[in-house]
């Protein structure tokens, strides 16, 4: 019997601690999350378009005859104009062919006027039957010959001249010149390789860049109804911004005639073309070409942190449902805005998007939201 009850203490520890095992463990409480509220906003909309200068006119300068290059007329690096002379080559040869021809044109204009006579005289003599018809032709087919032997000997001259203008190099276009490639003494040769130097028109300049092509349909249906200001036909107002971040004091025009779709990247290159007074610009310089597209007075700012991409790529957020807990929503964006996308389509103003403690949640989860404090902006603030 004492064994019996010694036994029935120890039953009862056992039952009690299999209940302790089926009770669960407390559930942990709701995440917390940030979260903005949307609202419509007026926003100044522009593009910014990577791009690189692109000279408005080049010219190289090679030789159009052979020579020895006697001067070299034009200073490195300067600014010449259309038709100034930049180099000498020796004209000795090309001024003697030129005074050759000159004197073989003369002897033929001589020989064509005594033809000439000749030919009217026995026109004369034979009405009267003095000559014979013979001769009459003969002295016609004279005539004709020397003009002809005229018009050979003024090409000639004319060629001449031509060759002994070559001899002296001029500026095909205005702008600025670079380094002379050859020196005084050196051989030209005609249609050469090489060139002498090159001639670029800074002033104006083009700005190449890379615009896909949906952008460039959005951009004209805007052009059409007014968001974008014109600054011509068919053209907007551009804003540069230089590599090291500063910006040009002068606007130019975005032109959307005569360019090509790249069917690898579906992009297209247009070209802005801006004023370049004091030659800030040169080509291959690596720019910014911003595009004001005017103002959205109902836009909807969605920070870029709270989207997050699907298995389709397609963008989408996390939003905060009445009763605080999480649903996925996929959006449409148009286009970056500083920190911001704006959104124009999957949610709407007055929605609570989640910014933060994104990686802790999943739909369905209940959360603990409080608002979203910009850091940065806190900051930029004080």
């Amino acid at each position: 019997m004492a064994v019996r009850a010694a036994l029935i203490p120890t039953a009862g520890l056992f039952v009690l601690a299999g209940c302790e095992r089926k009770h669960a463990p407390p559930a942990p409480p709701p995440q917390q999350v940030g979260f903005v509220t949307l609202k419509t906003q007026a926003v100044q909309l522009h593009t910014q378009l990577p791009g690189r200068t692109e000279a408005y006119e080049i010219a190289q300068v090679r030789p159009q005859v052979n020579g020895v290059i006697q001067k070299r007329l034009f200073v490195e690096g300067s600014d010449v104009t259309a038709g100034q002379q930049l180099y000498q080559i020796d004209p000795s040869f090309y001024q003697s062919t030129y005074d050759s021809y000159l004197g073989q044109l003369a002897a033929a204009k001589a020989n064509l006027v005594t033809a000439q006579a000749k030919y009217q005289r026995y026109q004369s003599l034979i009405r009267e039957h003095a000559i014979s018809q013979q001769d009459l032709d003969d002295a016609r087919a004279t005539y004709l010959a020397d003009q002809a032997q005229v018009q050979v000997a003024q090409g000639q001259v004319e060629n001449a001249a031509v060759n002994l203008r070559y001899t002296k190099v001029n500026a095909p276009i205005s702008g600025r010149i670079g380094r002379s490639v050859i020196t005084v003494g050196a051989l030209a040769t005609a249609g050469q390789t090489n060139l002498l130097t090159t001639v670029t028109r800074l002033d104006p300049i083009f700005v190449d860049v890379n615009l896909p092509a949906v952008e460039l349909l959005r951009f004209r249906r805007e052009l059409a109804s007014g968001q974008i200001e014109r600054a011509g036909d068919n053209a907007a107002t551009v804003k540069l911004t230089l590599e090291d971040g500063s910006s040009y004091n002068l606007p130019g025009t975005l032109e959307f005639s005569e360019v090509n779709v790249d069917t690898a990247t579906s992009t297209i290159v247009v070209r802005a073309k801006f004023s370049n007074p004091d030659k800030l610009l040169l080509p291959g310089m690596y720019v910014h070409a911003t595009l004001d597209e005017g103002m959205d007075p109902n836009a909807l700012l969605v920070p870029q942190q709270a989207v997050s991409r699907d298995a389709h790529d397609a963008p989408q957020v996390m939003v905060l449902t009445s009763d605080n807990k999480v649903a996925v929503r996929t959006i449409t964006t148009q286009q970056a805005l500083g920190t911001d996308w704006i959104v124009t389509g999957g949610v709407a103003a007055g929605d609570r998007v989640i910014v933060t403690g994104l990686q802790k949640i999943h739909p369905g989860d209940k959360t603990t939201p409080v608002p979203f404090v910009d850091d940065e902006t806190t900051k930029s603030g004080n």
